[in-house]
């Protein structure tokens, strides 16, 4: 098989997130363009860290409250800490992760995103998220689709710039889960001026353009779900870990987690 063949000269959306988040998976291209949104938007950095908590919470409000034993993570990105699959078979050992990208370089890590607890299973699907048939039929060879399935597409959204084809592509996935599943999303949002200048600055360097939404347009990939609170929010402030600092720090990242009824 031949090696997939990574552009290290263009920054990439998934290498540049992993710049921001501490980690070694990323070229000068990324960094250079990291840095400098950095200098744009002080509080990327601490978007990207509230992102990556909200993922947490929400597979662990979905082992731990809805029942969820399989996850549907399309969009994956880089493995840093906190994996899906990490949080997911940590409360559930038997739990059944599959991971969904269609990058060069995130192919080549699959191999660290392969590592499951015996009882469970991690798989990885070379797919692009724009074929829900294809990338659907991969999942089912792993995953029980009679059963409960929380799917998570988080921070790939926004690289569809038409909302209709976004929607599209969302009701295509959650029209294929069973009931009791559910659906969880976030992205960036035009929120702030500071946000909205670091994106322009991204898509004038990037290969992958990234189309902001308001929190209401966020909203609306939900239609049809039962939207559990508090709704669509920044992702900071989704059902917060408790402690003695008071409510967490407004993050341009909103998103949501709803039940398929």
């Amino acid at each position: 098989m031949n090696e997939p063949v990574i552009d290290t000269a263009t920054a990439h959306s998934a290498r540049v997130w992993n710049h921001w988040l501490g980690g070694k998976d990323n070229y000068p291209a990324d960094r250079e363009v990291g840095d400098h949104i950095r200098e744009i938007f002080p509080g990327i950095v601490t978007a990207a860290r509230a992102d990556r908590a909200f993922l947490v919470r929400v597979v662990t409000h979905l082992v731990r409250e809805a029942g969820v034993r399989q996850f549907l993570d399309i969009g994956t990105g880089l493995p840093t800490a906190n994996n899906t699959h990490e949080v997911a078979q940590a409360l559930a050992p038997e739990s059944r992760v599959v991971y969904v990208d269609n990058d060069p370089l995130v192919l080549s890590h699959a191999r660290a995103l392969l590592t499951s607890v015996p009882e469970g299973t991690t798989h990885y699907v070379d797919a692009d998220m724009h074929e829900p048939e294809k990338v659907l039929a991969a999942a089912r060879e792993h995953l029980d689709f009679t059963r409960p399935i929380g799917l998570t597409i988080m921070g790939t959204l926004g690289h569809i710039a038409d909302d209709a084809t976004a929607r599209s592509l969302v009701r295509a996935y959650v029209d294929a889960l069973p009931s009791g599943s559910h659906f969880a999303a976030n992205d960036s949002t035009n929120t702030s001026a500071e946000v909205v200048e670091a994106a322009e600055h991204w898509n004038a360097n990037s290969a992958a353009p990234m189309h902001l939404r308001s929190p209401e347009r966020i909203e609306e990939f939900f239609d049809g779900m039962e939207l559990l609170e508090p709704g669509v929010v920044s992702v900071s402030r989704w059902r917060p870990d408790t402690t003695d600092a008071g409510v967490p720090e407004h993050v341009d990242q909103y998103g949501g987690l709803a039940r398929k009824p």
